[in-house]
């Protein structure tokens, strides 16, 4: 399977919004009899319906409404497979397991999280340990610079290993 699974997935510099990788990697997984992989791109297809837009009707009452196929943004996709994603986690921790083909499947559509060095790179030419009375003072502006590409507990470790390791100095 993962041999497989190699010849799908997105990145940004593909050159191809994701909406238009996920439809492709579907008919791709049907030419190939690829039942796994056909199963996962239905089901993020499946929850596109989910992602509306509000919207005011003639008698002033707020709705919503689906978005459009050409109005769906990328963002809006992640955030469906982050869903699934969180979802599959759970699933494995009940199980006792760390991963699945299921899994690395979802996260390949996902943006690269930002590593423990860009993390720590950004921090030492950004934050000012000395202006701020706790490391963790700093974690707000870390997340709003990084966002969804950086998860706050892996985050937080790398903040309190920095100030660790300058204590120890």
């Amino acid at each position: 399977m993962a041999e497989k699974t190699a010849q799908y997935g997105w990145d940004g510099s593909m050159g191809i919004s994701l909406h238009d990788k996920i439809r492709e990697d579907m008919k791709t997984s049907m030419i190939n009899k690829d039942t796994q992989v056909r199963d996962t791109m239905r089901l993020v297809m499946g929850a596109f319906p989910e992602i509306t837009v509000p919207i005011t009707l003639e008698s002033g009452k707020k709705s919503t409404r689906a978005k459009m196929p050409e109005e769906i943004t990328d963002e809006d996709i992640h955030n469906i497979i982050r869903k699934f994603v969180k979802s599959e986690k759970t699933v494995l921790a009940l199980k006792k397991k760390t991963s699945s083909d299921y899994l690395k499947l979802l996260e390949s559509y996902l943006p690269k999280m930002a590593t423990t060095e860009e993390i720590e790179d950004w921090i030492k030419s950004n934050v000012d340990f000395s202006v701020i009375k706790s490391p963790m003072q700093a974690m707000g502006s870390v997340m709003k610079h990084f966002g969804k590409l950086a998860d706050g507990n892996h985050v937080k470790a790398v903040l309190q290993e920095m100030t660790v390791n300058k204590q120890a100095l």
